[in-house]
């Protein structure tokens, strides 16, 4: 099976190896590397990987540059594709890769919260580009997965050809949904499931649009459908563990995109797609709206009719726009014109340009009073969020300090 070790940490008196799960599919000189958010795992890219190379078969077999060098499968190395991204030839074709995060599916799970960051996790995909001997590649990412490839970007902004943020935020508070009665509800449902089933409807409400789930396909609904693959797929590879989840979390939580590093990101020369589902309750549409603007010249925002899976939700959509960032990059487009290009006029509004809009409405005084109060509860609501962080934060550092402090209270009533 397809492993790559991207780093170790100290556990006791031994050191252990984080290995990532991958796979790779299709073939071609154009690279792309799919970054996978939150509790999802490599194959919730399935619609576009299906989209970008035609396949859902992959293509484990050929051999990697570092199984070259190590004098690994010399037998197929002349039909392994090139590596070095745009730069080489081998045919117009697209190479995607996938992969679990550290803490889900099939990679390794750090035992502490510690090992997990977006800025760790980041090192861990330059790692793997590094094992399939990848110099570049459009790098594409969803969710948590988005905010690992924003770090990648800031990181090694030379390794990108080209990037693309799905549902995306600027971690922190902005990681927090829209407080409303049907969160409060789905919070609570999620936090007390403790099966497959109990954990798919809740997730199915989270990530789709009502509209979409109730669709009817056939003689069900999609609803019924999704759910009956969700538990299936769900009790084969088993829950994601409590340590992995929450290690995950930690990363959501502290991620946060400096100034100097949205600069390198924005100047690094490469374009920029934040692709969004206006029906997101998890992740905000105007934090990816903000993030968008302050990466213009370089980004154009792409909202879709979806929830947080849009991927799933509105593939079609999705696919195209990726494919189109790739065909941009590939004619060399500049970075102002990509993000004031004209969009095409459609029948779901697909597209729609970063620059913001300014609307100037005339109104009576009660409307600007309510306008005015409508702006200070979303302020509070922000105040809210943050006090509960800190709240939050606060509790988890006192039960630290406990923690530290029981064992030498009992050494001394023993004494």
């Amino acid at each position: 099976m397809p492993y790559c070790e991207v780093d170790r940490y100290q556990t006791d008196d031994k050191s252990e190896g984080v290995r990532l799960f991958y796979r790779r599919y299709g073939g071609g000189s154009t690279k792309v590397l799919l970054i996978i958010g939150l509790a999802g795992t490599h194959d919730s890219w399935g619609p576009q990987i299906k989209g970008l190379t035609g396949s859902l078969e992959p293509a484990d077999d050929e051999p990697t540059r570092a199984d070259e060098e190590a004098g690994v499968g010399a037998a197929g190395a002349a039909e392994a594709s090139p590596a070095d991204g745009e730069a080489d030839g081998g045919g117009d074709g697209i190479e995607v890769c996938c992969f679990d995060n550290r803490g889900v599916g099939r990679s390794s799970i750090p035992p502490h919260k510690s090992y997990y960051s977006t800025a760790i996790m980041a090192r861990d995909a330059l790692a793997l580009m590094d094992h399939l001997g990848w110099k570049k590649a459009h790098v594409f990412g969803h969710s948590m997965g988005a905010m690992i490839a924003c770090k990648l970007a800031a990181m090694a902004p030379h390794r990108l050809c080209s990037l693309a943020l799905l549902n995306v935020t600027g971690g922190g508070f902005e990681c927090f949904p829209k407080v409303d009665g049907q969160m409060l509800s789905l919070a609570f449902r999620f936090l007390r499931a403790r099966t497959p089933e109990q954990r798919a409807l809740v997730d199915l409400e989270t990530h789709y649009t009502k509209e979409y789930l109730e669709e009817s396909v056939g003689s069900c609904t999609r609803r019924m459908i999704l759910y009956q693959e969700y538990v299936k797929g769900i009790s084969s590879t088993g829950m994601q563990s409590n340590c992995g989840f929450e290690g995950q979390v930690n990363a959501c939580w502290t991620h946060k995109m400096t100034t100097k590093e949205l600069d390198t990101i924005r100047s690094a020369g490469f374009l920029i797609s934040v692709i969004h589902g206006r029906y997101d309750i998890i992740a905000q549409l105007c934090h990816a709206r903000r993030l968008a603007e302050r990466l213009l010249p370089a980004a154009k925002m792409v909202e879709l009719h979806g929830a947080h899976l849009v991927s799933h939700e509105r593939p079609d959509e999705v696919n195209c726009a990726l494919m189109d960032l790739i065909k941009a990059t590939k004619s060399n487009m500049k970075p102002e014109e990509w993000s004031s290009e004209a969009d095409n006029a459609s029948e779901t509004e697909a597209l729609i340009s970063a620059r913001p809009i300014t609307v100037t409405m005339k109104t009576d005084e009660g409307a600007n009073v309510a306008v005015a109060v409508y702006n200070l509860l979303g302020k509070l609501q922000l105040s809210f969020l943050y006090l509960i962080g800190l709240i939050v934060m606060g509790f988890e550092h006192m039960r630290n300090i406990v923690r530290v402090m029981k064992p030498v209270r009992v050494a001394a009533i023993e004494s």
